[in-house]
């Protein structure tokens, strides 16, 4: 049985949590494969809004098995309070969560770090959400890290302290103001990681080995975007995972050539959280619009998303390197009211017209070459069939289906899992 992928193509933030929510009734097993609690991925459904930041987004669905796969990075005190939550809304996650033995462990030094090194870089920082996600693959990498199935052996704080040892010396050397009390921190997480180890624990790779031997149905869910991957993504504005599909095969053992489908989720338009270069980022009334409409800010941090026109260039760059199969567009109701849209379709780079993503997109760089289409004025959010949708959003989606040779098989038009439209 293959494995099928769903994966952002922007820059994060594109709405992956409702479309895994949406699609698990079709699948055994939802598993997550890289990124850590940076992520926030956002389900509606029964009038109620719920977040989830490191569990999979399948696990309000009771027969669906939701795994943290080996490239996922966990913070036990985050991942605490998102089972707190679970258990308020009476979800039996015990049954249903299986954690890799080898993901790495976020320690509240990490978190430190991560502070440390974002306010030692002034003017120059990369809009870090100090999670601690960083420090924590850099330690992974480094192969100093602690791992899920580390905290099974009876020696593990021993390992603890001396990473944290090393870490605090690291912050020391920063040279910055950072006011924390360890102790206080490390009674938290201690507390969080008794409660980890009431979930089941398992050697991932071989359990979807074995669930794919049985032709058990999986979906792997990816948090962030294509734009933010470690190799590919607009670095160093970038998370410190590999985003795109080839962080599935490593994130979860998962051979290539077991691969299926690969969804590819963007929005109608663009934005981005923090720090890099945006070329269609909009400064005037639209982007405002777009804001304020698509209730654009960061469902971890809380920070106001930048706005701006769909952007071609990129999204048919993310589409190459993830080898999508189909797209998902996601939030056409936010387009509803404009008298006409812009769709960047090339770039002039350094007075030459390109169609590729190139190697620095800054704005000195690039300037967007848009493509211009009528507007519609209807309210797509109670919609629920093709047949309904304006001449003036299909023509929109002709054209992006035409330029990026895929098909666009579902559109999202409000945040409800029954907001959405299947158009195969």
């Amino acid at each position: 049985m293959a494995v099928d992928l769903l994966l952002g193509l922007q820059w994060g933030d594109e709405g992956k949590g409702k479309i895994v929510d949406v699609l698990t009734s079709k699948y055994d097993i939802i598993a997550r494969f890289q990124g850590g609690p940076n992520a926030g991925h956002t389900l509606v459904f029964n009038g109620k809004k719920h977040v989830l930041h490191t569990i999979p987004s399948g696990i309000f669905h009771n027969d669906t098995a939701n795994v943290v796969g080996n490239g996922v990075v966990i913070d036990p005190v985050i991942f605490k309070k998102e089972l707190d939550k679970l258990a308020e809304q009476d979800v039996d996650y015990k049954a249903s969560l299986l954690i890799s033995r080898k993901a790495h462990i976020i320690l509240p030094t990490h978190r430190l770090l991560d502070a440390a090194s974002e306010a030692s870089k002034g003017k120059a920082k990369i809009g870090s959400t100090l999670k601690g996600i960083g420090p924590t693959y850099m330690d992974k990498t480094g192969r100093n890290g602690i791992r899920v199935g580390d905290i099974e052996l009876a020696d593990w704080k021993e390992k603890y302290r001396a990473l944290a040892d090393k870490h605090e010396a690291m912050i020391a050397f920063y040279n910055v103001d950072i006011q924390y009390d360890l102790k206080e921190l490390e009674a938290e997480f201690f507390d969080a990681i008794e409660t980890l180890k009431t979930l089941q624990f398992i050697d991932s790779e071989e359990y979807l080995h074995q669930a794919q031997k049985s032709d058990k149905s999986i979906l792997a869910e990816g948090a962030q975007g294509s734009l933010l991957d470690i190799d590919f993504g607009t670095y160093p504005f970038v998370t410190s995972s590999n985003t795109t599909a080839a962080g599935a095969c490593t994130g979860l053992g998962i051979a290539p050539n077991k691969i299926g489908e690969v969804y590819g989720i963007f929005k109608a338009y663009t934005t981005r959280v923090g720090s890099g270069p945006f070329p269609t980022e909009l400064f005037d009334q639209d982007g405002e619009t777009m804001a304020k409409v698509g209730h654009e800010f960061g469902a971890t941090t809380g920070r106001p998303r930048r706005c701006g026109w769909l952007d071609l260039v990129a999204l048919r760059y993310a589409c190459q390197v993830n080898g999508v199969t189909q797209l998902i567009m996601m939030k056409g109701d936010v387009l509803s009211g404009f008298k006409s849209l812009k769709v960047c379709t090339a770039y002039n780079y350094k007075g030459e017209t390109i169609h590729h993503l190139p190697f620095n997109i800054e704005e000195k760089n690039v300037t967007p070459i848009y493509t211009e289409f009528e507007g519609w004025n209807e309210d797509l959010t109670e919609m629920t069939e093709a047949s309904q949708m304006p001449k003036q959003l299909n023509n929109y989606i002709a054209f992006l289906e035409k330029e990026l040779e895929l098909p666009i098989t579902i559109v999202s038009v409000g945040p409800d899992r029954k907001q959405t439209i299947v158009r195969k």
